[in-house]
């Protein structure tokens, strides 16, 4: 009983049936998705041999978070946030779904895989402001930390399972593994999609409540919350840059595997390997941000906790732009993937915390369009340096600025740190 009385405490968002069902769901279609991120860049420079197309293929899939992100915060909270999930889940499966025939028939090209990461990208841009507003309907007010750091954990398991699970696919069947995981991908959404027909929101914190004005005059009021308070601006700001250049320069990862971490006799098998285990490195530090942030989710101290996320993960930046061996980078990925999620995490706390309901969807898709309509541009920037100049080069430049602004911050307004919610 105490046992039970101590998970309680600890993961309170738990007690909630819909909030079960959904995380149970999201959970096995991660798995899913990891797989699918993990092959897919791979396979793109395996077909291709340039940098630049990894950038490339980040443009693709972020394009659409800086055309939708912000009309899909208005509406999203003109409708029923669960359908919106449903139907996104389904697109996406059907991408994946398609994804899979093509590289299983062989027939794949470059070009495929960017048009698929741009309707995966255009159908994400809105499902993600709809599934993060839908938190607080399925498990309250003050459940909702515990809800964002839960969903957080299994994101980031699903990182440890997902490229384990990719790397004997890569491994084992060649040139085919990259389609089986692509079909593993567009299997997982139907759990997820399922799962959500026996969800339930809340109605009591639904934003679709009473009447709705012109779209344009909505926009305009969640922008004035977001320049009227002061730290939740703040928060969008120190988002955009790593958006920017920051998580644009682990798409790199490829690189390191097959041309920087180059050994005599490299096999496509070793450099697979070699891949996986740097993606599945990230993921168990990024698993470890978030179990410990779930079991802490009530701290009060969530600005100090989101400082020190941000300075870990650029300074793991920029020790990797330095790596030359894969033993040094494996630490290395895992300081990156503690140092993301602690940062992701608390900045999406904060501003859930900060924001009234009626604004919820408008102020979270800003924050999203401030850390993901910018990177297109940053992933070509940072695809063009790896092309021009080296791999290594570009992650050191957008490592040290995402250090160069989180210092900053710091020394001038030190208000963010001061934060608690």
């Amino acid at each position: 009983m105490n046992l039970t009385a101590n998970i309680a405490t600890r993961f309170p968002a738990l007690s909630s049936r819909d909030f079960r069902i959904f995380m149970i769901g999201q959970f096995i279609s991660l798995i899913g998705t990891w797989m699918q991120n993990t092959t897919q860049p791979y396979l793109a420079y395996r077909i291709s041999g340039q940098p630049f197309y990894l950038g490339l293929i980040g443009f693709a899939g972020a394009l659409p978070a800086l055309l939708l992100t912000l009309p899909g915060g208005v509406l999203v909270e003109r409708m029923d946030k669960r359908k919106v999930v449903i139907v996104m889940q389904a697109v996406m499966m059907l991408q994946a779904f398609a994804l899979a025939y093509l590289a299983l028939a062989g027939v794949i090209t470059i070009w495929h895989i960017v048009v698929m990461a741009f309707l995966l990208g255009a159908a994400n841009s809105i499902e993600i402001t709809a599934r993060q507003a839908m938190l607080i309907e399925l498990v309250g007010r003050e459940s909702l930390p515990n809800a964002i750091a839960l969903q957080s954990s299994i994101f980031n398991a699903a990182r440890v399972l997902g490229p384990a699970l990719a790397g004997p696919l890569l491994v084992l069947l060649s040139d085919r593994g990259e389609g089986w995981a692509f079909f593993a991908n567009g299997a997982s959404y139907l759990v997820v999609i399922i799962g959500l027909f026996f969800v339930r929101p809340n109605p009591e914190y639904s934003s679709n409540t009473g009447p709705h004005v012109g779209a344009m005059h909505e926009f305009r009021e969640g922008q004035r919350f977001i320049m009227a308070t002061a730290v939740v601006g703040l928060l969008i700001f120190t988002a955009a840059v790593p958006g920017f250049v920051g998580f644009p320069a682990i798409q790199q990862v490829p690189v390191f595997a097959r041309d920087v971490f180059h050994q005599i006799g490299d096999t496509d098998a070793i450099v697979a390997a070699r891949n996986s285990a740097m993606i599945t490195a990230q993921g168990v530090g990024a698993l470890i941000a978030a179990l410990t942030l779930a079991a802490f989710s009530m701290m009060r101290r969530k600005g100090l906790l989101l400082t020190i996320g941000q300075l870990v993960f650029s300074a793991a930046l920029v020790g990797l732009a330095f790596s030359t061996t894969l033993g040094i980078s494996l630490p290395l990925m895992t300081l990156i993937g503690w140092g993301s999620v602690t940062q992701l995490a608390m900045t999406n706390t904060l501003i859930q915390l900060l924001v009234p309901n009626h604004l919820r969807g408008r102020v979270i898709s800003t924050y999203f369009w401030a850390q993901n309509g910018v990177a297109p541009f940053g992933s070509l920037f940072i695809g063009w340096l790896a092309q021009t100049y080296s791999a290594p080069l570009a992650v050191l430049i957008g490592g040290g600025a995402c250090l160069a602004v989180a210092v900053a911050v710091q020394v001038f307004t030190p208000r963010l740190r001061r934060v608690t919610a």
